[in-house]
């Protein structure tokens, strides 16, 4: 008789292994984000940019890496390549070596230098204010273009990542299986005063206080209204 299969312990717990908050009301959404305002009056990104182009890049190395992972990179590149004809000049080979630290680089450098190309070729160099066109442009995606065009524009749009899911459904204030539906429960849910400022509130509160094996309930400024059941005490 065959030896059974060992089944392998998982170390993540899946998102629906977590136990279901209870949808905020209208009246407590106003309130975390009010707290939120009051504590932090101008979120902005972690990453270091100086320009339309260095964010658009950074957004687009920080795929599955840290914001200062990313820093640290591009604290080396942008004195000598910080836009898309001086990235070209090193080519991906020359684009590699500064990038190389950071996770997927290889990938990353290709789409990178497909990123300048196209922006020169059709948007003049510019990075420009459009969700189509810059999900058109190589290695960005729907998060990556709401982020730019979020922080660059005050677009009123929220990029959703793993720090944004997992706050979003544990407050209450977007409960959602999906990335697209906690953003569309976002959209819908958030104060509109509040709509430029939200992704920062909520990515800064999922990576310093709302973290996803501990979270730090005891310190969090917002537990009273959070209708997370598992909250650590």
């Amino acid at each position: 008789m065959p030896a059974k299969k060992k089944t392998a312990k998982r170390t993540k717990p899946l998102v629906h292994d977590e136990p279901k908050s209870k949808p905020l009301t209208k009246a407590a959404i106003e309130e975390v984000y009010h707290i939120w305002q009051r504590n932090n009056p101008n979120p902005t990104t972690e990453l270091d940019y100086h320009s339309p182009f260095t964010l658009l890049v950074s957004v687009v190395l920080s795929a599955q890496a840290t914001d200062v992972g990313v820093n640290k990179a591009t604290a080396k590149l942008w004195p000598v390549a910080d836009t898309p004809e001086s990235i070209l000049e090193l080519g991906e080979e020359g684009l590699t070596k500064y990038i190389k630290t950071i996770g997927l680089y290889k990938t990353k450098a290709k789409n990178v230098i497909g990123l300048c190309e196209k922006l020169l070729a059709e948007h003049n160099g510019e990075v420009p204010d459009d969700q189509k066109a810059l999900e058109a442009l190589p290695g960005v995606g729907r998060k990556t273009a709401n982020v730019v065009r979020n922080t660059l524009f005050g677009a009123h749009v929220i990029a959703v990542d793993t720090h944004v899911f997992r706050v979003g459904r544990r407050t209450g204030i977007a409960p959602g299986k999906t990335v697209l539906e906690v953003e569309k429960g976002l959209l819908k849910r958030t104060p509109e005063p509040y709509l430029k400022d939200a992704h920062h509130w909520l990515i800064l509160h999922g990576r310093y206080t709302c973290l996803a094996r501990s979270p730090k309930c005891a310190e969090c400024k917002i537990s009273h209204i959070c209708t997370y059941p598992a909250k650590e005490r």
